[in-house]
Protein backbone atom coordinates (compact mmCIF):
# COMPACT_ATOMS: atom_id res chain seq x y z
CA UNK A 1 0.00 0.00 0.00
CA UNK A 2 1.75 3.35 1.24
CA UNK A 3 4.55 3.73 3.12
CA UNK A 4 2.19 5.42 6.25
CA UNK A 5 0.14 1.62 6.57
CA UNK A 6 2.87 -0.71 7.16
CA UNK A 7 6.11 1.43 8.26
CA UNK A 8 4.34 2.53 10.85
CA UNK A 9 3.23 -0.25 12.41
CA UNK A 10 5.40 -0.97 15.43
CA UNK A 11 4.17 3.00 16.11
CA UNK A 12 0.74 1.72 15.59
CA UNK A 13 0.74 -1.26 17.59
CA UNK A 14 2.49 0.21 20.66
CA UNK A 15 -0.34 2.74 20.76
CA UNK A 16 -3.41 0.89 19.24
CA UNK A 17 -6.73 1.42 21.15
CA UNK A 18 -10.39 0.05 20.34
CA UNK A 19 -11.64 3.07 18.30
CA UNK A 20 -15.65 2.80 17.82
CA UNK A 21 -16.84 3.72 14.06
CA UNK A 22 -19.46 6.27 13.07
CA UNK A 23 -22.52 4.21 11.52
CA UNK A 24 -25.93 4.96 9.87
CA UNK A 25 -28.76 4.21 12.06
CA UNK A 26 -29.53 0.91 12.97
CA UNK A 27 -26.00 -0.12 12.51
CA UNK A 28 -24.20 -1.30 15.88
CA UNK A 29 -20.43 -2.76 15.86
CA UNK A 30 -18.72 -5.17 18.41
CA UNK A 31 -15.07 -5.69 18.05
CA UNK A 32 -12.89 -8.87 18.52
CA UNK A 33 -9.26 -6.95 19.60
CA UNK A 34 -6.09 -7.95 20.88
CA UNK A 35 -4.31 -8.39 17.13
CA UNK A 36 -0.82 -7.05 16.26
CA UNK A 37 -0.40 -5.24 13.17
CA UNK A 38 -3.14 -7.21 10.90
CA UNK A 39 -2.86 -6.96 7.54
CA UNK A 40 -5.75 -9.41 5.88
CA UNK A 41 -8.58 -12.21 6.93
CA UNK A 42 -10.86 -14.38 5.94
CA UNK A 43 -14.10 -16.26 6.75
CA UNK A 44 -13.41 -20.00 6.74
CA UNK A 45 -16.81 -21.93 5.30
CA UNK A 46 -17.57 -22.43 9.31
CA UNK A 47 -17.38 -19.19 10.12
CA UNK A 48 -13.99 -18.68 11.71
CA UNK A 49 -11.72 -15.94 10.73
CA UNK A 50 -8.35 -15.84 10.21
CA UNK A 51 -6.02 -13.15 10.49
CA UNK A 52 -2.55 -12.36 8.82
CA UNK A 53 -0.24 -10.51 10.76
CA UNK A 54 2.56 -8.86 9.20
CA UNK A 55 5.05 -10.59 11.61
CA UNK A 56 4.01 -13.80 10.28
CA UNK A 57 1.30 -15.36 12.41
CA UNK A 58 -2.50 -16.61 11.49
CA UNK A 59 -4.86 -16.05 14.11
CA UNK A 60 -8.00 -17.60 14.52
CA UNK A 61 -11.41 -15.85 15.36
CA UNK A 62 -13.65 -18.43 16.74
CA UNK A 63 -17.37 -18.11 18.25
CA UNK A 64 -16.11 -14.48 18.50
CA UNK A 65 -12.90 -14.61 20.37
CA UNK A 66 -9.39 -14.75 19.50
CA UNK A 67 -8.02 -17.60 20.09
CA UNK A 68 -4.30 -18.14 22.30
CA UNK A 69 -2.38 -19.97 19.91
CA UNK A 70 -2.29 -19.08 16.50
CA UNK A 71 -2.94 -21.35 13.72
CA UNK A 72 1.13 -20.93 12.58
CA UNK A 73 3.99 -18.69 12.73
CA UNK A 74 6.04 -18.22 9.89
CA UNK A 75 9.36 -16.80 9.75
CA UNK A 76 8.95 -13.70 7.33
CA UNK A 77 10.53 -10.79 6.42
CA UNK A 78 8.41 -7.71 7.85
CA UNK A 79 10.17 -4.53 6.56
CA UNK A 80 7.80 -2.18 5.32
CA UNK A 81 5.14 -3.47 3.31
CA UNK A 82 6.48 -6.72 3.09
CA UNK A 83 5.03 -9.60 5.52
CA UNK A 84 2.30 -12.22 5.79
CA UNK A 85 -0.14 -10.71 3.62
CA UNK A 86 -3.06 -12.31 2.26
CA UNK A 87 -5.07 -15.64 3.00
CA UNK A 88 -7.83 -17.58 1.34
CA UNK A 89 -9.31 -21.05 2.00
CA UNK A 90 -9.21 -24.12 -0.51
CA UNK A 91 -13.13 -24.11 -2.09
CA UNK A 92 -13.10 -27.29 -0.78
CA UNK A 93 -11.71 -26.89 2.54
CA UNK A 94 -13.97 -28.19 4.06
CA UNK A 95 -13.06 -31.60 3.34
CA UNK A 96 -9.25 -31.21 2.11
CA UNK A 97 -8.73 -28.65 4.81
CA UNK A 98 -6.29 -26.73 2.94
CA UNK A 99 -5.36 -23.22 2.86
CA UNK A 100 -3.05 -20.70 0.80
CA UNK A 101 -1.27 -17.77 2.24
CA UNK A 102 1.25 -14.90 0.96
CA UNK A 103 4.33 -14.18 2.16
CA UNK A 104 7.89 -12.30 2.46
CA UNK A 105 10.41 -15.06 2.28
CA UNK A 106 12.97 -13.61 4.62
CA UNK A 107 16.15 -14.98 3.13
CA UNK A 108 17.96 -13.78 0.49
CA UNK A 109 16.75 -13.01 -2.13
CA UNK A 110 13.83 -11.81 -0.63
CA UNK A 111 10.48 -12.08 -2.79
CA UNK A 112 7.19 -13.28 -2.28
CA UNK A 113 5.35 -16.47 -2.21
CA UNK A 114 2.66 -18.08 -2.45
CA UNK A 115 2.29 -21.85 -0.24
CA UNK A 116 -0.63 -24.31 0.42
CA UNK A 117 -0.86 -25.67 4.16
CA UNK A 118 -2.85 -28.27 6.05
CA UNK A 119 -5.44 -27.06 8.47
CA UNK A 120 -6.17 -30.12 11.92
CA UNK A 121 -8.68 -28.07 13.32
CA UNK A 122 -7.20 -24.08 14.67
CA UNK A 123 -3.72 -25.54 14.13
CA UNK A 124 -1.55 -26.34 11.13
CA UNK A 125 -0.46 -29.74 10.21
CA UNK A 126 3.52 -29.59 10.84
CA UNK A 127 5.50 -29.47 8.24
CA UNK A 128 2.85 -29.71 5.22
CA UNK A 129 3.87 -26.11 3.90
CA UNK A 130 3.44 -27.15 -0.31
CA UNK A 131 5.06 -24.19 -2.08
CA UNK A 132 2.91 -23.42 -4.87
CA UNK A 133 4.64 -20.30 -6.30
CA UNK A 134 7.60 -17.85 -5.92
CA UNK A 135 7.70 -14.56 -7.25
CA UNK A 136 10.18 -12.52 -8.56
CA UNK A 137 13.24 -11.16 -6.39
CA UNK A 138 12.21 -7.93 -4.79
CA UNK A 139 14.72 -4.85 -5.23
CA UNK A 140 15.50 -3.24 -1.86
CA UNK A 141 12.18 -1.37 -1.94
CA UNK A 142 10.14 -2.99 0.67
CA UNK A 143 6.63 -1.15 -0.48
CA UNK A 144 4.08 -2.17 -2.89
CA UNK A 145 3.81 -5.72 -2.69
CA UNK A 146 0.48 -6.26 -3.37
CA UNK A 147 -0.46 -9.57 -0.95
CA UNK A 148 -4.22 -10.15 -1.75
CA UNK A 149 -5.31 -13.95 -2.88
CA UNK A 150 -9.05 -15.31 -3.83
CA UNK A 151 -10.48 -18.10 -5.71
CA UNK A 152 -12.55 -17.42 -8.27
CA UNK A 153 -15.77 -19.15 -9.33
CA UNK A 154 -13.32 -21.05 -12.19
CA UNK A 155 -12.16 -22.63 -8.80
CA UNK A 156 -8.80 -21.07 -9.73
CA UNK A 157 -6.63 -18.93 -7.20
CA UNK A 158 -5.98 -15.67 -8.47
CA UNK A 159 -3.12 -13.70 -6.93
CA UNK A 160 -2.42 -9.31 -6.70
CA UNK A 161 1.11 -8.51 -6.83
CA UNK A 162 2.22 -4.97 -6.53
CA UNK A 163 5.53 -3.50 -8.65
CA UNK A 164 7.66 -3.26 -6.17
CA UNK A 165 8.45 0.11 -6.72
CA UNK A 166 9.61 -0.31 -9.84
CA UNK A 167 7.14 1.14 -12.11
CA UNK A 168 8.13 -0.62 -15.52
CA UNK A 169 7.10 -4.22 -13.64
CA UNK A 170 3.99 -3.26 -14.49
CA UNK A 171 3.38 -3.09 -18.41
CA UNK A 172 6.05 -6.34 -19.05
CA UNK A 173 5.08 -9.33 -19.67
CA UNK A 174 8.52 -10.75 -18.48
CA UNK A 175 7.92 -10.76 -14.24
CA UNK A 176 5.14 -11.39 -12.32
CA UNK A 177 4.77 -7.60 -10.66
CA UNK A 178 2.46 -5.36 -10.58
CA UNK A 179 -0.09 -7.78 -12.24
CA UNK A 180 -2.99 -10.16 -11.33
CA UNK A 181 -2.07 -13.70 -11.84
CA UNK A 182 -4.12 -16.94 -12.14
CA UNK A 183 -3.05 -20.34 -11.13
CA UNK A 184 -4.64 -23.30 -10.83
CA UNK A 185 -5.00 -25.09 -6.97
CA UNK A 186 -1.41 -27.18 -7.33
CA UNK A 187 0.47 -24.29 -8.87
CA UNK A 188 0.35 -25.32 -12.42
CA UNK A 189 -0.98 -22.67 -14.68
CA UNK A 190 -4.24 -23.11 -16.72
CA UNK A 191 -3.55 -22.76 -20.69
CA UNK A 192 -6.54 -20.40 -21.34
CA UNK A 193 -4.54 -17.55 -19.23
CA UNK A 194 -5.04 -14.34 -21.77
CA UNK A 195 -1.06 -14.33 -22.19
CA UNK A 196 -0.26 -18.43 -22.33
CA UNK A 197 0.99 -18.23 -26.10
CA UNK A 198 2.77 -14.66 -25.77
CA UNK A 199 4.89 -15.80 -22.32
CA UNK A 200 7.17 -18.81 -20.75
CA UNK A 201 7.21 -20.08 -17.72
CA UNK A 202 5.67 -18.51 -14.44
CA UNK A 203 4.74 -15.51 -16.43
CA UNK A 204 2.50 -17.35 -18.50
CA UNK A 205 0.20 -17.00 -15.00
CA UNK A 206 -0.23 -13.32 -15.46
CA UNK A 207 -3.97 -12.95 -16.19
CA UNK A 208 -4.28 -8.64 -16.16
CA UNK A 209 -0.94 -6.09 -15.56
CA UNK A 210 -1.00 -2.27 -15.83
CA UNK A 211 -1.40 -2.51 -11.71
CA UNK A 212 0.63 -0.48 -9.41
CA UNK A 213 -0.31 -1.89 -5.88
CA UNK A 214 -3.83 -4.23 -6.07
CA UNK A 215 -3.48 -4.69 -2.48
CA UNK A 216 -7.50 -5.87 -2.40
CA UNK A 217 -9.76 -7.26 -4.59
CA UNK A 218 -13.38 -9.19 -4.62
CA UNK A 219 -15.32 -11.59 -6.68
CA UNK A 220 -19.28 -11.23 -6.14
CA UNK A 221 -20.90 -14.43 -5.26
CA UNK A 222 -23.07 -15.36 -7.70
CA UNK A 223 -22.33 -13.76 -10.80
CA UNK A 224 -18.34 -13.81 -10.37
CA UNK A 225 -17.74 -10.43 -11.16
CA UNK A 226 -14.06 -8.99 -9.86
CA UNK A 227 -13.05 -5.72 -8.75
CA UNK A 228 -9.76 -5.13 -8.00
CA UNK A 229 -9.01 -2.25 -5.80
CA UNK A 230 -5.62 -0.55 -7.14
CA UNK A 231 -3.67 1.72 -4.81
CA UNK A 232 -2.75 5.46 -6.71
CA UNK A 233 0.43 7.36 -6.39
CA UNK A 234 -0.52 11.26 -6.40
CA UNK A 235 -3.71 11.86 -7.42
CA UNK A 236 -6.32 8.98 -7.71
CA UNK A 237 -7.88 5.29 -6.39
CA UNK A 238 -9.33 3.36 -8.59
CA UNK A 239 -11.63 0.31 -8.69
CA UNK A 240 -10.88 -1.77 -11.52
CA UNK A 241 -12.76 -4.08 -13.73
CA UNK A 242 -11.39 -7.49 -13.23
CA UNK A 243 -11.21 -8.74 -16.86
CA UNK A 244 -9.23 -11.23 -18.49
CA UNK A 245 -6.36 -9.81 -20.61
CA UNK A 246 -6.75 -6.56 -19.33
CA UNK A 247 -4.23 -3.78 -19.17
CA UNK A 248 -5.24 -0.90 -16.53
CA UNK A 249 -2.49 1.57 -17.65
CA UNK A 250 -0.30 2.11 -14.22
CA UNK A 251 2.51 3.92 -14.86
CA UNK A 252 1.27 5.50 -17.72
CA UNK A 253 -2.15 6.45 -16.71
CA UNK A 254 -3.88 6.93 -12.91
CA UNK A 255 -7.18 7.47 -12.45
CA UNK A 256 -9.60 8.57 -15.49
CA UNK A 257 -8.38 8.18 -19.20
CA UNK A 258 -9.20 8.41 -22.64
CA UNK A 259 -6.44 6.01 -23.63
CA UNK A 260 -7.93 3.11 -26.03
CA UNK A 261 -5.16 0.87 -24.75
CA UNK A 262 -6.54 0.64 -21.42
CA UNK A 263 -9.68 -0.50 -18.92
CA UNK A 264 -10.91 3.09 -17.51
CA UNK A 265 -11.51 2.82 -14.04
CA UNK A 266 -15.26 1.94 -12.77
CA UNK A 267 -14.66 4.60 -10.19
CA UNK A 268 -11.79 6.63 -8.79
CA UNK A 269 -11.24 9.43 -6.16
CA UNK A 270 -8.66 11.76 -5.39
CA UNK A 271 -6.68 12.07 -2.65
CA UNK A 272 -7.07 14.14 0.37
CA UNK A 273 -8.30 13.65 4.01
CA UNK A 274 -11.91 13.99 3.66
CA UNK A 275 -15.12 11.70 3.40
CA UNK A 276 -14.88 11.58 -0.37
CA UNK A 277 -11.11 11.55 -0.58
CA UNK A 278 -8.24 9.39 1.17
CA UNK A 279 -4.84 7.78 0.04
CA UNK A 280 -5.28 4.20 0.01
CA UNK A 281 -8.39 2.01 -1.14
CA UNK A 282 -7.99 -1.08 1.03
CA UNK A 283 -10.62 -4.02 1.58
CA UNK A 284 -13.60 -4.62 -1.15
CA UNK A 285 -16.26 -6.48 -0.20
CA UNK A 286 -19.69 -7.11 -2.44
CA UNK A 287 -22.95 -7.31 0.01
CA UNK A 288 -24.33 -10.43 -1.76
CA UNK A 289 -24.13 -12.87 1.61
CA UNK A 290 -26.57 -15.92 1.99
CA UNK A 291 -28.72 -14.41 4.36
CA UNK A 292 -29.54 -10.80 4.24
CA UNK A 293 -29.14 -9.09 7.41
CA UNK A 294 -28.66 -5.26 5.90
CA UNK A 295 -32.19 -3.89 4.11
CA UNK A 296 -32.01 -4.88 0.92
CA UNK A 297 -30.61 -1.89 -0.94
CA UNK A 298 -27.39 -3.13 -0.10
CA UNK A 299 -27.49 -6.23 -1.82
CA UNK A 300 -25.79 -5.86 -4.84
CA UNK A 301 -23.11 -3.33 -4.10
CA UNK A 302 -19.75 -2.93 -3.10
CA UNK A 303 -17.78 -1.92 0.00
CA UNK A 304 -14.90 -0.54 -0.09
CA UNK A 305 -12.59 1.58 2.70
CA UNK A 306 -9.94 4.16 2.68
CA UNK A 307 -7.43 3.23 5.23
CA UNK A 308 -6.33 7.51 5.54
CA UNK A 309 -9.33 8.99 5.50
CA UNK A 310 -10.69 5.94 7.82
CA UNK A 311 -13.90 5.58 5.96
CA UNK A 312 -16.17 2.52 4.57
CA UNK A 313 -17.94 3.69 1.17
CA UNK A 314 -20.49 1.88 -1.10
CA UNK A 315 -20.14 1.69 -4.58
CA UNK A 316 -23.13 1.06 -7.13
CA UNK A 317 -22.18 -0.64 -9.91
CA UNK A 318 -25.42 -0.08 -11.52
CA UNK A 319 -25.21 3.75 -11.58
CA UNK A 320 -21.00 4.21 -11.23
CA UNK A 321 -21.65 6.49 -8.01
CA UNK A 322 -20.38 5.87 -4.22
CA UNK A 323 -22.20 6.98 -0.99
CA UNK A 324 -21.20 7.14 2.87
CA UNK A 325 -21.48 4.40 5.33
CA UNK A 326 -19.04 4.42 8.20
CA UNK A 327 -16.80 7.22 9.32
CA UNK A 328 -13.95 7.47 12.72
CA UNK A 329 -12.17 3.95 11.95
CA UNK A 330 -8.72 3.49 12.43
CA UNK A 331 -6.62 2.67 8.99
CA UNK A 332 -9.35 -0.32 7.82
CA UNK A 333 -7.27 -2.67 5.71
CA UNK A 334 -9.96 -5.57 5.37
CA UNK A 335 -13.26 -6.25 4.41
CA UNK A 336 -15.59 -9.22 4.42
CA UNK A 337 -19.54 -9.91 4.06
CA UNK A 338 -20.38 -12.86 6.38
CA UNK A 339 -23.03 -15.64 5.30
CA UNK A 340 -24.87 -14.15 7.80
CA UNK A 341 -25.20 -10.96 6.41
CA UNK A 342 -22.60 -9.20 8.68
CA UNK A 343 -20.29 -6.52 7.17
CA UNK A 344 -16.53 -7.48 9.06
CA UNK A 345 -13.44 -4.94 8.60
CA UNK A 346 -9.87 -4.96 10.04
CA UNK A 347 -8.27 -2.13 11.37
CA UNK A 348 -4.97 -2.05 11.48
CA UNK A 349 -4.88 1.69 14.01
CA UNK A 350 -7.42 -0.66 16.26
CA UNK A 351 -5.66 -4.01 16.35
CA UNK A 352 -8.94 -5.41 15.64
CA UNK A 353 -11.51 -7.15 13.60
CA UNK A 354 -15.18 -5.50 14.01
CA UNK A 355 -18.71 -7.17 12.90
CA UNK A 356 -20.85 -4.31 11.87
CA UNK A 357 -24.55 -5.27 12.45
CA UNK A 358 -28.48 -4.24 11.10
CA UNK A 359 -31.28 -4.21 13.57
CA UNK A 360 -34.28 -2.99 11.86
CA UNK A 361 -36.26 -0.48 13.79
CA UNK A 362 -38.48 -1.08 16.43
CA UNK A 363 -41.80 0.05 14.92
CA UNK A 364 -45.57 -0.38 15.57
CA UNK A 365 -47.02 -2.96 13.71
CA UNK A 366 -48.87 -2.07 10.48
CA UNK A 367 -53.07 -1.50 10.85
CA UNK A 368 -55.68 -1.84 8.13
CA UNK A 369 -57.87 0.83 8.21
CA UNK A 370 -61.58 -0.71 9.15
CA UNK A 371 -64.97 1.16 9.33
CA UNK A 372 -65.40 2.12 13.07
CA UNK A 373 -66.15 0.04 15.69
CA UNK A 374 -65.94 -3.25 13.48
CA UNK A 375 -63.33 -4.84 11.84
CA UNK A 376 -64.39 -4.56 8.25
CA UNK A 377 -61.73 -3.23 5.78
CA UNK A 378 -62.14 0.31 3.75
CA UNK A 379 -61.29 -1.16 0.82
CA UNK A 380 -61.88 -0.07 -2.53
CA UNK A 381 -61.88 -2.10 -6.28
CA UNK A 382 -58.63 -0.48 -8.22
CA UNK A 383 -59.25 0.91 -10.28
CA UNK A 384 -62.76 1.65 -10.25
CA UNK A 385 -63.13 2.87 -6.58
CA UNK A 386 -65.89 0.89 -5.83
CA UNK A 387 -66.61 -0.06 -1.82
CA UNK A 388 -67.45 -4.14 -1.22
CA UNK A 389 -68.76 -6.38 -1.64
CA UNK A 390 -65.46 -7.50 -4.38
CA UNK A 391 -66.24 -9.99 -7.10
CA UNK A 392 -63.32 -12.55 -7.39
CA UNK A 393 -63.16 -11.75 -11.03
CA UNK A 394 -63.46 -8.00 -12.69
CA UNK A 395 -64.05 -7.91 -16.36
CA UNK A 396 -62.44 -4.33 -16.16
CA UNK A 397 -59.33 -5.73 -15.63
CA UNK A 398 -59.19 -7.55 -18.76
CA UNK A 399 -58.19 -4.23 -20.72
CA UNK A 400 -55.78 -3.08 -17.99
CA UNK A 401 -54.10 -6.02 -17.34
CA UNK A 402 -55.14 -8.96 -19.09
CA UNK A 403 -55.70 -10.92 -16.45
CA UNK A 404 -59.43 -10.99 -15.20
CA UNK A 405 -57.79 -10.05 -11.66
CA UNK A 406 -59.55 -7.85 -9.08
CA UNK A 407 -57.23 -5.41 -7.36
CA UNK A 408 -58.06 -3.67 -3.59
CA UNK A 409 -56.69 -0.96 -2.40
CA UNK A 410 -56.40 -0.62 1.36
CA UNK A 411 -55.29 1.80 3.81
CA UNK A 412 -52.16 0.90 6.49
CA UNK A 413 -50.40 3.03 8.79
CA UNK A 414 -47.17 2.25 10.49
CA UNK A 415 -46.18 1.04 7.20
CA UNK A 416 -42.63 2.84 6.69
CA UNK A 417 -40.39 1.53 3.99
CA UNK A 418 -36.52 1.86 4.93
CA UNK A 419 -34.45 4.30 2.25
CA UNK A 420 -34.07 1.94 -1.00
CA UNK A 421 -37.22 -0.47 -0.36
CA UNK A 422 -40.14 -0.81 -2.39
CA UNK A 423 -43.34 -2.70 -2.37
CA UNK A 424 -41.22 -5.97 -2.50
CA UNK A 425 -40.48 -5.58 0.84
CA UNK A 426 -44.39 -5.87 2.10
CA UNK A 427 -46.29 -9.18 2.07
CA UNK A 428 -49.79 -9.95 2.04
CA UNK A 429 -52.25 -12.90 2.63
CA UNK A 430 -55.97 -13.52 2.69
CA UNK A 431 -57.57 -16.27 5.51
CA UNK A 432 -60.67 -17.68 4.66
CA UNK A 433 -63.62 -19.36 7.06
CA UNK A 434 -61.97 -22.83 7.00
CA UNK A 435 -58.80 -20.98 8.50
CA UNK A 436 -57.05 -21.83 4.46
CA UNK A 437 -54.32 -18.93 3.48
CA UNK A 438 -53.83 -16.98 0.13
CA UNK A 439 -50.58 -15.39 -0.75
CA UNK A 440 -51.48 -11.76 -1.94
CA UNK A 441 -49.60 -10.10 -4.73
CA UNK A 442 -48.54 -6.34 -3.16
CA UNK A 443 -48.25 -4.59 -6.63
CA UNK A 444 -48.28 -0.98 -5.10
CA UNK A 445 -47.76 1.17 -1.48
CA UNK A 446 -47.45 4.96 -1.71
CA UNK A 447 -48.19 7.21 0.88
CA UNK A 448 -51.51 8.91 1.29
CA UNK A 449 -51.39 12.38 3.01
CA UNK A 450 -54.77 12.50 5.08
CA UNK A 451 -56.38 9.69 3.96
CA UNK A 452 -58.71 8.37 5.40
CA UNK A 453 -58.93 11.32 7.39
CA UNK A 454 -54.86 11.45 9.06
CA UNK A 455 -51.59 11.84 7.40
CA UNK A 456 -49.39 8.67 7.90
CA UNK A 457 -51.62 6.73 5.74
CA UNK A 458 -50.36 4.13 2.67
CA UNK A 459 -52.42 3.27 0.23
CA UNK A 460 -51.63 -0.86 -0.70
CA UNK A 461 -52.77 -2.12 -3.62
CA UNK A 462 -53.17 -6.13 -3.68
CA UNK A 463 -54.28 -8.81 -6.31
CA UNK A 464 -56.90 -11.32 -5.28
CA UNK A 465 -55.82 -14.90 -5.60
CA UNK A 466 -57.55 -16.97 -7.73
CA UNK A 467 -58.09 -19.61 -5.98
CA UNK A 468 -60.58 -17.28 -2.91
CA UNK A 469 -64.22 -18.95 -2.10
CA UNK A 470 -66.76 -16.55 -3.21
CA UNK A 471 -69.56 -15.65 -1.45
CA UNK A 472 -68.11 -15.35 2.08
CA UNK A 473 -65.40 -12.97 4.06
CA UNK A 474 -62.02 -12.77 3.58
CA UNK A 475 -59.35 -11.74 6.39
CA UNK A 476 -56.52 -9.68 4.82
CA UNK A 477 -53.37 -8.75 6.83
CA UNK A 478 -49.84 -7.37 5.41
CA UNK A 479 -45.98 -7.81 7.05
CA UNK A 480 -43.54 -5.57 6.51
CA UNK A 481 -40.14 -6.10 8.73
CA UNK A 482 -41.17 -8.72 10.33
CA UNK A 483 -44.27 -6.75 12.31
CA UNK A 484 -47.92 -7.98 10.85
CA UNK A 485 -51.05 -6.39 10.68
CA UNK A 486 -54.68 -6.56 12.02
CA UNK A 487 -56.98 -8.73 10.03
CA UNK A 488 -59.08 -6.79 8.28
CA UNK A 489 -62.63 -8.65 6.85
CA UNK A 490 -63.31 -8.01 3.17
CA UNK A 491 -66.61 -9.64 2.23
CA UNK A 492 -66.78 -11.41 -1.31
CA UNK A 493 -69.25 -12.25 -3.30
Amino acid sequence: MRFVLFHSFAFLVSFCSLHAATLPANFTETAISGLSSPTAMAIAPDGRIFVCQQGGALRVIKNGALLPTPFMTLVVDPAGERGLLGIAFDPNFSSNNFLYVYYTVPIEPRHNRVSRFTANGDVVVPGSETIILELNNLTLASNHNGGAIHFGPDGKLYIATGENATTSNSQTLSNMLGKILRINPDGSIPNDNPFFNQTTGNNRSIWALGLRNPFTFAFQPGTGRMFINDVGQNLWEEINDGIAGSNYGWPTTEGPTSNPSFRLPLFFYNHGFSPTTGCAIAGGAFYNPQTVQFPSSFVGKYFFADLCSGWIRVFDPATGTASAFASSISQPVDLKVGSDGSLYYLSIGSGAVFRVQFTPPQVAAPVIATEENSDIAIALDSPMMLRDPFALTNPINLSLTGDHRTRLSLFVKNLDLLPGEDSSEVMAQAQDSNVNVFPLIVEFVGSVPGAPGADGWSQVIVRLHPGLPANQPIFVSVTLHGQTSNKARVRMK
